[in-house]
């Protein structure tokens, strides 16, 4: 029997009604939502906290203000962003003349979505209300280490109004998100590990179930010879401690101008002094940095540290630009740190890595960083800062490579829950190709030779004599 059946055939009778509800009605609970996030603020909190330990201050700043802001940004342009479109005549071409085209934007139908636990508020509330509000219905699997957080985000979207069975939250099991891969339904957004990516981007793909699948990261750092180190140094810091460390975007590789390598580590020598050791959620995670840290130091980095028992903060200095914390995905707060003497030097060692999902770059010329910019295959680059303005509701969000594709957040997000479909109406009674296939016409070739001419040739004279060529084989068509 097909996994999660019943659920799939309650969404699908949901969905045919919530499609046909007005827009501003489907946009109706979003703001709704937005409200009780503020006034349930602790309780989202403390589910966070009892699930994946995270602190208030992390939960209101990377979890719930985000969150706010994406309903915010929905609330303000899905109107316009899933307005039908009407294709400009200018840009009909002659051979369509009498046809009217107006693009909309039609549901999925049922999107499945498979959530995350390292942000479990943030990364579910976004991709979730996006499809619902683009009129689909929605199977959520939340992840198994965040069931509380899960359930308390479920009651927000429910008593903010969204029908029963247009969301319906499936059991946080382990083998939920497998089993949702083998449902019949119609799009997957999954946020998660590249490993598991792929298996399921392979297991999507021989059902041609399209995805979006945000993946795991290995983020480059590059410090130029005039970036304020100071700035730089606390960014990466902040980079790498975030969370733990336990965030897709963070900081992993610091390639710095070997004119500024010394303060910038010195600065990194001082965070660490001060820092104690954490712990993670997944037990893998922390035998995974083990593993980095050793396979680095062997080959000649050293290995700057917080002192204690446990995982702690790690940086490893010197590291060759093909260790495998330079070229892996992680989630521990574990990054590698790296001289560079040239923009291409550092350009090319980053590019060793398989992951493009977020990238920064450190310098007091904006000509520069925005050249710079243009050479890192990354999904986002953010010049002076890291990985806060990537939660800005209206770009999108998402990554290249080992890092998956498509994109969630911004319009770009939002059209992702939906299908493109053309409308075209031809007014009139002229439809030369229906009779051409019904009486094929020799000077047929000669109107169309000449069309081609009139309407693309180069010059004046060229399109005249194409226009004539027209006029020719029309005068011996009807005759």
């Amino acid at each position: 029997m097909e996994p999660f059946a019943s659920e799939l055939a309650a969404a699908r009778a949901a969905q045919a009604a919530w499609e046909r509800q007005p827009l501003p009605e489907r946009l109706r609970p979003v703001r709704v939502l937005r409200d009780l996030i503020v006034r349930r603020a602790d309780d989202l909190v403390a589910a966070a906290h009892a699930d994946v330990g995270r602190t208030a201050v992390e939960v209101l700043a990377t979890e719930l203000l985000p969150s706010a802001s994406a309903l915010k940004f929905i609330e303000q342009e899905a109107s316009r962003v899933l307005a039908p479109r009407t294709v400009p005549g200018r840009l009909r071409p002659t051979w369509l003349m009498g046809s009217r085209d107006v693009v909309h934007r039609r549901p999925w139908g049922v999107v499945g979505v498979i959530g995350t636990w390292n942000y479990p508020i943030f990364l579910n509330v976004g991709p979730v209300a996006q499809a619902l509000v683009a009129g689909n219905a929605v199977l959520w699997k939340p992840s198994e280490n965040a069931p509380r957080t899960a359930d308390v985000t479920h009651d927000l979207f429910r008593a903010a109004g969204f029908p029963a069975e247009v969301l319906q939250k499936l059991p946080a099991t382990r083998d939920g998100g497998p089993r949702l891969a083998e449902t019949d339904v119609d799009y997957v957004v999954f946020t998660g590990s590249d490993g598991v990516g792929r298996k399921l981007a392979a297991r999507l793909g021989e059902r041609l179930v399209p995805s979006t699948l945000e993946l795991s990261g290995c983020d480059a750092m590059f410090v130029l010879a005039d970036a304020n180190v100071e700035m730089a140094a606390k960014a990466a810091w902040f980079g790498l401690t975030l969370n733990r460390g336990q965030t897709c975007i963070a900081v992993r590789r610091a390639f710095v101008h070997r004119s500024r390598y010394e303060e910038f580590v010195a600065l990194l020598r001082g965070y660490v002094a001060k820092a104690s050791p954490v712990s993670l959620v997944t037990p893998g995670q922390a035998t995974q940095a083990e593993r980095l840290i050793a396979e680095a130091e062997k080959r000649g980095a050293e290995v700057l540290r917080a002192a204690g028992p446990g995982v702690g903060a790690t940086y490893l200095l010197n590291a060759p630009p093909d260790a495998a914390i330079c070229r892996e995905a992680c989630f521990a707060p574990v990054a590698g740190v790296i001289p560079f003497d040239t923009i291409d030097g550092a350009v090319s060692r980053a590019k060793q890595s398989p992951f493009g999902l977020s990238a920064s770059v450190f310098t007091q010329d904006a000509a520069a960083a925005q050249a710079l910019a243009a050479r890192i295959p990354s999904g986002s680059v953010v010049v002076n800062d890291v990985l806060a303005p990537t939660a800005h509701p209206a770009t999108p969000f998402g990554g290249l490579g080992a890092s998956g594709w498509g994109v969630t957040q911004g319009p770009e997000g939002l059209l992702a829950m939906t299908i493109p479909q053309v409308v075209t109406v031809r007014k009139g009674s002229f439809r030369p190709h229906l009779d051409e296939a019904v009486s094929p016409d020799p000077a047929t070739a000669d109107i169309l030779r000449g069309l081609l001419r009139a309407t693309h040739a180069r010059g004046l004279g060229e399109r005249l004599r194409g226009a004539w060529q027209m006029v020719r084989g029309a005068r011996r068509k009807k005759k």
